[in-house]
C-alpha cells in the first residue's frame, strides 16, 4: 500500500499477468508496465501506480510465477 493505493495479486488469477489496484471506490487491473487492462482509476493515482509498476516490474513478474505455483509472494516496497 502507498498513498492510499492498495495493490493485490491473487493466487488463482488468470492470464495475462497483472495485478489489482484499489483506491477508494476505484478498482483496476494493470499490466506490469502500469497500463490499465480493466477498470477506472483517478489520473494522479494512475501515474503513481504506473511509476511503481515500472520500478518493480521484475519483482511483479517473479511474484506472478510464485502465485501460479501457490507459493508465498515477496513483499514489494511501496513508493515513498
Amino acid at each position: 500500500m502507498f498513498f492510499g493505493i492498495l495493490i493485490r495479486m491473487y493466487y488463482d488469477d488468470h492470464n495475462p499477468p497483472h495485478f489489482h489496484a484499489f483506491y477508494n471506490e476505484n478498482h483496476a487491473t494493470f499490466t506490469f508496465d502500469g497500463k490499465i487492462l480493466e477498470g477506472k482509476f483517478p489520473k494522479k493515482e494512475l501515474k503513481l501506480v504506473e511509476a511503481w509498476s515500472i520500478i518493480h516490474k521484475k519483482e511483479l513478474e517473479a511474484n506472478w510465477l510464485l502465485a501460479k505455483n501457490c507459493e508465498k509472494l515477496y513483499n514489494i516496497k511501496p513508493l515513498s
